[in-house]
Formats: C-alpha cells, sequence, structure tokens
C-alpha cells in the first residue's frame, strides 16, 4: 500500500505584508468565493502577517454591517464544506484575521472622490503593510477600465521606497478581439505588464495545475503525447444551472464569450503546449502563446463546418423541471444567444498534426462536468483473429477537473472465463481521497500568488488576446441573424448537431 502523503498546508510562508482593495466587496463574488478563499489562506497561515482590506462599493452601508453580513454569508459557506468533508467546526480565530482588518469606502467607482477617500485609508495603513497593495476588482466588466483610469489618475499605481503595487482583474477580459486590446492598453498606461494578473479561476483549480506535472513529471506519458499515439482530445465543462439570475449579463454574452476564449482555452493551451524550459511565469505563457498561434484559423465563411450553437428549451434536470431560456427572467423572448457552443480545431505543428481537438460548453445540461479526455489510438485487431474479440477498448485518459477533482486511466482487460474476451476497466484516484484536502473555492492559490508576485498561473497581454483572435471568426458569424441556432432539451447531453459534428470524423462525444 502506498503512504498517502499529508498536505502542506501549514508549512507555506505567509504572504508578504500588503493591504487588499477589493473594488464591489458587498458583490456575490466576495461573498461566495473571495472572502472564503481569505478565510482558508488564513487558517493555512499563508495570509500575511500584517494585512488589511479596504472594501469598495457604492452601497451606503456601516462597516459593522458590512463584516456581519461576511461572517453570515461565510458561515453558510463553511456549513456546507464542513458537512462534506467532515471538518471541525468553524474556526473564528481564522476569520477574525480577516474580518477585523477590514475598513470600507463607500463611493461610485468613476467618482475621484472615492479613489481621495481610498488614498486616506491606505496611507493609515502604510506604516504597518509597508506600501504593499493588491487592487481586485471584483466588478462587473464595464467598470473594469473606469477603475483602472481612476486608480492611475489619482496616483495610486506608483510604486515607490520598495513597495508594490498590483492589480487583479476578473474575467471576462473583454468581449471581442477589440474590447480586449483597448483593455489591454488602457492597464497597460497605468500598470506595468509584471503588475497585472489578469484571472482565470480554473487555473487555481488543483487538476488544472496538475496537468504539467502529470504530462512533464512522468516518463511515463510525455512520450505518448503526440500524433503518433492520440487519435483525439475532449475537452468539456457542462453545467446543470441555467443562467439563474444572471439573465442581464448573460443575453449580452452567450456561451461562447463567456467560456471558450478564457477556460477552454487555459485548458486547450495546457494539454498542447510544448515542454517549457522552467515553470516560470513567463517560459509557461510564452509556450501556450506558441500553441495558440499555430491554431488553424477557423473562417467565417465555414462556421457550420467546424462550430455548433445552442439554446436551451424546457425540459428536467435532475428531476427538476426547468423552464426554457427565453423565459429566464431579464433574457429577450426572442433571444438568439447560445447557451451551447461546441468547436473542432486543429494545431499545425509537429506534435499535433491531424489530431483533431473537440471542445464544448453548455447550461442546463444532463451532468455537471469539466473534464479533458484524451483518446488513444486503437490496437490492431489482427492478433485477435479467431477470437469473441471484434472491436478493442479504448483507452481514454481522463483528467477531471470538476465535480470529483482526479485522473483515471481505460484500457482494456480479459474478461475471466474460458473465451477470451475484453472489457474496458478503470484506474484512478481522487485528490480529496488521496491527498486529504481540504475543501476550497479555488481561489486561494491565486490570491496568495498574487500577493507573491507569481503570474505563473496568470494570462499574459499577448495571450488574452490570441484567445480572442482564434474566435473572432466565430462571433462573426454567429452575430448574423441568419446563423444555425440549434436547440436541445434541459437536462440533455445538448444539440444533436454537436453529435454530427464528431460523427463526420468518424468520432462520438463522450457521455456527461
Amino acid at each position: 500500500m502506498i503512504d498517502r502523503p499529508e498536505t502542506e498546508e501549514n508549512a507555506a510562508r505567509p504572504a508578504p505584508s500588503c493591504t487588499l482593495v477589493l473594488f464591489g466587496i458587498t458583490g456575490d463574488l466576495v461573498h461566495r468565493l473571495l472572502m472564503p478563499a481569505l478565510y482558508n489562506l488564513a487558517r493555512w497561515k499563508r495570509l500575511p502577517v500584517d494585512f488589511a482590506i479596504v472594501g469598495v462599493s457604492r452601497s451606503e452601508i456601516s462597516v459593522e454591517q458590512l463584516r456581519n453580513d461576511l461572517s453570515q454569508a461565510l458561515q453558510r459557506y463553511t456549513a456546507a464544506k464542513s458537512e462534506e468533508a467532515k471538518l471541525e467546526a468553524f474556526e473564528q480565530n481564522a476569520w477574525e484575521r480577516v474580518v477585523h482588518q477590514l475598513t470600507y469606502v463607500s463611493g461610485h467607482v468613476d467618482d475621484p472622490a472615492t479613489y481621495k477617500t481610498l488614498l486616506e485609508c491606505l496611507n493609515k495603513r502604510k506604516p504597518d503593510t509597508g506600501g504593499n497593495v493588491l487592487f481586485y476588482l471584483a466588478v462587473a466588466p464595464q467598470f473594469f477600465a473606469p477603475i483602472v483610469r481612476r486608480i492611475g489618475e489619482a496616483g495610486l499605481a506608483r510604486e515607490g521606497q520598495g513597495a508594490w503595487r498590483r492589480i487583479v482583474i476578473e474575467k471576462p477580459f473583454g468581449r471581442d478581439l477589440a474590447s480586449a486590446k483597448a483593455l489591454n492598453r488602457t492597464t497597460l498606461q497605468v500598470f506595468r505588464e509584471d503588475q497585472i494578473f489578469r484571472m482565470d479561476h480554473f487555473l487555481g483549480k488543483e487538476t488544472v495545475q496538475n496537468i504539467l506535472a502529470f504530462r512533464f513529471g512522468n516518463g511515463l506519458f510525455e512520450p505518448l503525447w503526440n500524433r503518433d499515439r492520440i487519435d483525439h482530445v475532449q475537452i468539456t465543462v457542462a453545467e446543470t444551472v441555467g443562467v439563474e439570475r444572471r439573465g442581464a449579463f448573460y443575453d449580452v454574452t452567450g456561451a461562447l464569450r463567456d467560456m471558450v476564449p478564457n477556460h477552454l482555452m487555459q485548458l486547450f493551451s495546457m494539454v498542447a503546449m510544448e515542454p517549457p524550459i522552467s515553470f516560470g511565469a513567463d517560459a509557461l505563457r510564452d509556450k501556450k502563446q506558441e500553441v495558440l498561434m499555430v491554431v488553424r484559423p477557423l473562417l467565417e465563411s465555414a462556421a457550420a463546418d467546424y462550430a455548433v450553437r445552442g439554446q436551451y428549451e424546457g425540459g428536467a434536470v435532475g428531476g427538476r423541471a426547468m423552464q426554457s431560456y427565453r423565459k429566464e427572467p431579464n433574457v429577450d423572448p426572442a433571444s438568439r444567444t447560445e447557451t451551447y457552443a461546441a468547436l473542432r480545431l486543429e494545431i499545425d505543428n509537429w506534435r499535433w498534426a491531424g489530431v483533431p481537438f473537440y471542445l464544448r460548453t453548455g447550461k442546463a445540461m444532463r451532468a455537471r462536468s469539466t473534464e479533458i479526455a484524451i483518446r488513444f489510438k486503437e490496437a490492431p485487431l489482427a492478433i485477435f483473429c479467431g477470437t469473441a474479440v471484434k472491436q478493442c477498448v479504448p483507452n481514454w485518459l481522463v483528467l477531471q477537473i470538476q465535480p470529483n477533482e482526479g485522473i483515471s486511466l481505460q484500457f482494456g482487460a480479459k474478461v475471466p472465463g474460458p473465451d477470451l474476451k475484453l472489457s474496458a476497466v478503470k484506474m484512478g484516484f481522487l485528490y480529496k481521497e488521496y491527498f486529504n484536502t481540504s475543501p476550497s473555492t479555488g481561489y486561494e492559490t491565486l490570491i496568495y500568488d498574487a500577493m507573491l508576485g507569481d503570474a505563473t498561473l496568470f494570462q499574459r497581454a499577448d495571450n488574452i488576446e490570441a484567445g480572442w483572435r482564434l474566435i473572432q471568426p466565430l462571433l462573426d458569424a454567429w452575430a448574423d441573424s441568419q446563423s444555425i441556432l440549434a436547440s436541445y432539451p434541459a437536462g440533455s447531453a445538448g444539440p444533436c448537431e454537436a453529435e454530427r459534428l464528431l460523427a463526420r470524423d468518424g468520432r462520438a462525444w463522450r457521455p456527461t
């Protein structure tokens, strides 16, 4: 039996002293994910010894009420996670390290007076935090550029006397290639590239981080990671939820913009990239950029040949009735916004030529699953001539990212008995069982790395633009009111047109 290693959460060094400025502190993202992440960092003793939080929002609320609201939200989170993982009770001391350091600035993000008050708060904290500041934009995308500009005008991005200033910007970073370039220009006028941390929370998930370790740390798999051994790759991000309360945002965004140039492109590039010279930020991001630049260009005129868009109708997910997308709150009753997108990509380099990559994402799907599935080429059947074996068992290597993080390998084995028959068997592991990991939001590592100044798990300007450049022809094609919009029942695996996308190549999607 292999001994299961203990995690080293308590052995990590604390981040350097700093003030975290949270724009949008009264919002959903902070309550559901960022505050639980800070709480976990406090539990793991990774928060700075000298640490402060300044929240910024336009809500008229006292700091005492804000602390109470955040505390209640955190206790709901920990209650759910404690039952799930059989953890000990809520750790009040760890939470007090976070919430007692909180101050609040009420004001509009485009009002210069807000930044004058913010400067006063930062100056008060400077003796303890050394003047180090991490700005975090947990706000709607339309506020990114105005906040960056106001930070610059107020002089809040200036570094001096050994202090650093950094900014974290949530996705979506732009809504097309032109807007992504414009936001990059605005941000780079105020901050240097090494000060900018473009967030994609998928990169905080353990299985995503493990893709590189798995590929390059094992002599068993990297020699097989090429067109000689791999038949095709499927990357899936399937959600069972609909748009819920995000109708106003989603109806002008859609599945393609919301998921493909960020989440799916990150997974795609990490699977397909060449080995970097190190795991340093620039070395890693250089290789991601290289593989995105050799993806065969998509043509607007041929969108139907390589992509499918769909929108869910009424149905049932997990026994729960779900209405059609067009009946969701704040959605146009005649909306042509896609809730499902699938596309076929090819890479024109020596490693991957001829190996298709199939990407899909959708809402109101049959099951929640995010995975990277690698299908290896089949063995020749001649050796089995004269036996009961008519087809070899497909070999799948699956990296499961959610809901249960882990890795599995499927291969064929002989069925016991006098006849030669093959059956599919699997071996694998789950992170939470093997490593005894604590529940997390996926943001802990990313916030900690931003405090350290480690940009390895964040996107660079050219990476962002390469992702948008790749799908821009598809955005243009789907903007045409005559473009095909397939439908699929809520609770299904997606539109049948997506099945035909693979069937043309003699392949099929893995069941979700």
